[in-house]
Order: structure tokens, then sequence, then C-alpha cells
């Protein structure tokens, strides 16, 4: 919320502040804000002695109009700042001061509002910023479309600043058009113009002639002054960059001009970001499908927990913050799903020591060291607590495969002198070989004081002590929310969340040499699309990444395929149309079945802004055997 919120007011200030810089040297200027309703924007700009030769005009429904003034002449504050002159307004012109108007006017009347602002004294020579914050998608387009044109063809010097929606069809933004919906306001923009091309069009079309759009993801990179990124993110413990860079992958702000010398250009960016419209190769797509399931839990409702096959068609599934007992929660049982007669059954696992503390964590990982054994290494309960430690899982040899709710574990607290190493999350812990022994790489995350690690341990498995082992090679920029998977002895890094909060496109395989392991960039041919909180597999030669999140707006990552002896890259879409709900794949889990080629999807989701908690209802299976065997 505070993030979203601050992206929005500063793409405003920003480009408010650049008008006025920008026209100081006109004798008069104007501000006319449309559905303003309580903005301090006047207030903010006069205190800061800005406002030298403007006037702001703020027009809204009448009754809100009405409440604002009533509020500025009971706030001795506010009325200092508008001066003595603020007077009881007269019908529509709820308050006016010398350079501050408030009308209360209904914006889809045209004809009304030109005549509320030629009463208040608006001036359609001189230089004049329309604003409009998540305004004009509430109205009719007709009524929106007659606005952006009327500003255009009226106005000799014009800017018009736009804040809004967009991407209604992929799962958030489905997620974003449920919400207002519920709320009883929809928002009409969005089928005509859904993304950033539509709406540049729309304004060239409507008489503006120079127009630049960016969504709010882009416009924190490459708008917002690095040192000031840098403060904001580190006011306040955070967790939660999957939701903040969808909602501003989902929000855009615009700027767009006409008769302006120079030019108005406020969102040039002040570094070169690539900007890719779609996926370079769109390879096709693969069909999900809902699981074929003997029993439904809510248990399995869940994001931000680790799955793991413990044994062939066994998944268990720990932790993470979902649906449990009807409350959204962080999770305290395990569940387990097991494949019985083609059919997939859910169970609750039964804990052996209930009384163990399980410490309800997030984003940590479980690793399979035997046929009855999983280390848990990691994960956190809140963001400002320091990370957990590590571990074990005990499951018994043999169980019936017909009834998942035979399933039981034992928890084992662990100290091991390899314990400070564990306090993360958002890491890997992947199984590696050298010199023929088993080893855990745990590699990168982030801890309570580090929002983002680079550093690596080796963890002998037998004993759970860290081994020193050489490694070479250029080293890894640090990341987490990054996949890893083994291979040939060592492990494949690919993606993550780096230390600027920007997803990373490299990947990277750790092998095993001689006298110890060398870091290898596996270079991918189109690049591969940076991407974060995915997940990763390898089969016969092929690293598949599964959902994830990227800055990359036109589509939602699907499964990408880098074929690792040529690099060739491949994206494929995930074609939805069977499943009756939007397929969040983020923070999710999954887990491949070699001999099926099957992928089957566990959970994902999470807190989408202020747009409510979206939990995928139940597990997916995509079949991957066309991709995998048509490379």
């Amino acid at each position: 919320f505070h993030r979203g919120y601050y992206i929005r007011a500063r793409a405003v200030d920003h480009c408010v502040q650049d008008f006025l810089l920008k026209t100081q040297s006109h004798p008069r200027t104007q501000i006319l804000s449309l559905g303003a309703g309580f903005d301090s924007l006047y207030f903010r700009l006069k205190d800061m002695g800005l406002l030298h030769h403007t006037v702001v005009y703020e027009v809204d429904f009448l009754n809100v109009a009405c409440q604002k003034a009533a509020l500025i002449k009971r706030m001795k504050e506010l009325s200092a700042l508008v001066g003595d002159t603020g007077r009881e307004g007269l019908g529509v012109i709820t308050f006016s001061g010398k350079d501050y108007k408030l009308l209360g006017v209904d914006l889809s009347e045209l004809s009304e509002l030109e005549r509320a602002l030629e009463e208040a004294g608006l001036d359609n020579e001189i230089p004049t910023l329309f604003i409009a914050e998540v305004v004009l998608t509430y109205m009719e387009n007709s009524r929106s479309d007659a606005l952006i044109q009327w500003a255009a063809e009226h106005f000799s010097q014009a800017c018009f600043l736009l804040y809004e929606q967009m991407h209604p069809e992929d799962p958030f933004g489905r997620v974003m058009q449920q919400h207002f919906s519920q709320l009883n306001s929809a928002l009409h923009s969005l089928a005509q113009y859904p993304d950033c091309e539509a709406q540049q069009r729309r304004f060239f079309e409507k008489g503006w002639t120079e127009c630049r759009v960016m969504d709010m993801n882009e416009f924190f990179t490459c708008c917002t002054p690095e040192d000031e990124q840098q403060r904001v993110q580190a006011l306040e413990p955070f967790d939660e960059y999957e939701e903040l860079h969808l909602k501003c992958s989902h929000y855009f702000v615009l700027a767009a001009s006409k008769g302006m010398e120079p030019s108005w250009t406020p969102l040039l960016s002040n570094m070169t970001v690539p900007h890719r419209d779609g996926p370079a190769r769109m390879a096709g797509s693969i069909t999900a499908a809902v699981c074929a399931m003997h029993s439904e839990i809510s248990g399995l409702r869940r994001y931000g927990h680790h799955s793991v096959l413990i044994k062939p068609n066994v998944i268990l599934t720990t932790g993470g913050f979902g649906e449990e007992d009807g409350q959204h929660c962080r999770m305290r049982n395990f569940h387990v799903l097991i494949k019985h007669a083609g059919y997939w059954k859910a169970g609750c696992v039964k804990k052996e020591n209930p009384d163990k503390r399980w410490d309800e964590r997030l984003y940590h990982t479980v690793s399979c060291l035997s046929n009855s054994l999983a280390l848990v290494v990691g994960g956190r309960r809140s963001p400002s607590s320091a990370g957990l430690g590590m571990l074990w899982l005990k499951f018994p040899e043999t169980f019936n495969a017909s009834d998942p709710d035979d399933v039981t574990v034992e928890l084992v607290s662990l100290q091991p002198a390899a314990e400070p190493a564990a306090l993360r999350w958002r890491h890997s812990t992947t199984e590696v070989i050298f010199k023929g022994e088993k080893y855990l790489f745990l590699y990168g995350g982030r801890s309570a004081t580090e929002p983002v690690l680079g550093d690596w341990y080796f963890l002998h498995t037998q004993e759970l002590s860290c081994t020193v082992i050489p490694v070479e090679g250029p080293v890894p920029e640090s990341r987490h929310s990054h996949s890893a998977c083994s291979w040939k002895g060592g492990v494949l890094i690919a993606g993550g969340l780096g230390a600027a909060e920007q997803p990373l496109g490299s990947v990277f395989f750790l092998r095993e040499l001689e006298h110890g392991f060398r870091w290898q960039t596996v270079e991918t041919r189109p690049p591969l699309i940076p991407r974060y909180s995915h997940t990763a597999h390898v089969h016969d030669g092929k690293l598949l990444l599964v959902g994830g999140v990227w800055f990359h707006s036109s589509s939602v990552p699907g499964i990408t395929v880098i074929d690792l002896m040529t690099g060739l890259c491949l994206d494929y879409t995930i074609n939805v149309d069977h499943l009756e709900w939007p397929l969040m794949l983020h923070n999710h889990s999954s887990v491949f079945l070699p001999n099926e080629k099957e992928l089957l999807l566990i959970g994902g989701g999470g807190n989408c802004f202020s747009f409510g908690t979206h939990l995928n209802p139940g597990p997916v299976f995509l079949s991957l055997s066309s991709i995998l065997t048509s490379h």
C-alpha cells in the first residue's frame, strides 16, 4: 500500500513540478484538476512556494466540492495558505481564492463544465495542465473521449496528465476488474484502451501532438533518482515485491501536450532500459487443466510455500500463507498429494509431535535427502524478524498409497554448526556432488538485515556442517527469488531479483571441476526476459522456467524452455481457457513428473494490492510432452 501510493503521488508531483518549471517564464499559467476529490496538491504546491503565477482549479461532484470547501474554511492552516480572499462560493463555485477555485460540476456534462470554468475565470490562451488521476475511467468512453478532445481543441497551449489502470485481461487484471465491479464502479476505459499503446493512440486521435506513456515500474526505475529509490526501499521492512511490481505494471502515467514551446516531456528516462513489447519469439502455447482430484482440501490454496516429491507420486507441501480452517493465515499444517489409480488425492499430514514448533514459515526450502528424510532450510515469519534455521522432517519409508491421511511426519529441531547460514529466505538449496560426496548448495536469498544476498555455502549432507570448497569464475550478482536446479553434479541458477529490486535475466551454471567448482555464464538467445518468483526444472538437457514476474507488461510469463546445449530460448504462453479462475503463477510451487512429462502447479497468488487476496483454488497440470519432444 505505502509503496504503491507513493509511486502514484511521486509520478503526479514529478509531472506537475516539471510543468511549473518549464512554464516559469510565462506571466500566467493554470492547472485544472479533474475529479480532484480531497487531493491536497494545491496546498502542497502553495506551501513549497511554487505557485507564483499559477491558478489551480479543482472540479468534482457538487457534494464533494462542498465538503472540501467546508473543510478548508474549518482548518486554519489551509485557510491561511489560500489567503484572506477565500470567500463563500456561489452556485457551483464552492470556494474561490486568489489562486484557488473549487467547482462542483459533473465532468461528464461537458457544456456545464465549460460554462462553470469560464465563470470561474479559466483562460484558454495560457499554458494549462489538466490532471486526471483515476477519474476518466469511471466515465463512459464517449464522454471521457469528448473531454480529452475538448481540452486539445479549446486550449492553445495544453498539457494533460493521466494516471489509470490497464491490462484488464491477465490474471492480476481480472482480480482488479472484479474488485471494482464489486464496488459498483466499473472501469470503462479498459476494454477500449487496454494498454499504453492504445492510450497513446487515443490522445493522438483526439488532437494531442505529443504523448508519452509508461507503466509505474518503468516510471520508478527511469524517472526516480537512484538515491530516492534507495531511500524509499529502506524505509520499512518489505517483502511483497511480486504484488508491488504487478500493481505497478497495471497502472500507467501518461503525459500529452500540444502547442507547447519547448515541448513538454516530463517522462523522458534518465537511463536507458531495454524495452521489449513482447516476448521475442512466442513458440506456441500449453494448455492448463484442473488437476483431477478425488478429494479437495483448501490447504493447497497458499503462496510462499514449498512442494517436494518425497517418493514417486507423493508430493509434500509445507509452509506459506494461505487458507486454513476458513481463515487466511500462515500455514501450520502440512499437506500431501498422492497419485493413485490415475487420480491425485489430497490429505492433511499428521504430525507425530504436534507440540513441536514449525514456526509457520514462508519462503523456505525443503530438500529430500533420503526415502524418509528431508531438510527444511531457512524461511521467515515476518520480514522484520530474523530468518528461521533448519529442521529435519522424518516420514515413514512406506505408507498406504490410497490414503493420504495415513502419512505422518516427525519434526526434529537442529542446532548444527551451519545454522547461521540458514538465517535467510527466498534462497535456494540444491543438491550438488563433489568427489562423489553429496552436498547441499545454499545460495542467495535475503535476510532481515540484508535485502539481497550473494553468498553461498556447501552443506555436507551427513554432518550438516559447512565445507569450504573452492569456487572460481565470474561471481553472479546477488539475488533472491531466483530458481536453482541440480544438473550434471552442479547447479543452474536462473533469474531472480537483484540489489536494485530489478529482475535479472542471467543464467549461471556452477560446474564441478577436479579441485572445486566454477561459475559459468549460460548465454541464451534471444536473451532471457528478466524475471523472478518463478520455478524451474531440468529435463533432458533443457531448463524449464515456470511463471514468475517480469517488468514486461504485454503478457505474463508462461513456460520458457532453454536448450542448455545451444542456448536457444523459447517462450510458450499458458492457455487458461479451461480454468474458471485467474491463474497467478508467482509464489507458487511446481513439481515435474518426468515419466509423464507433466508439470503439476501447486498454489500461487498473493494479496493483490487493495484488490483482495487471490489464491489459486487448486492444483493445475500442464502436459509438456509436445514441447519437450519438439526440440
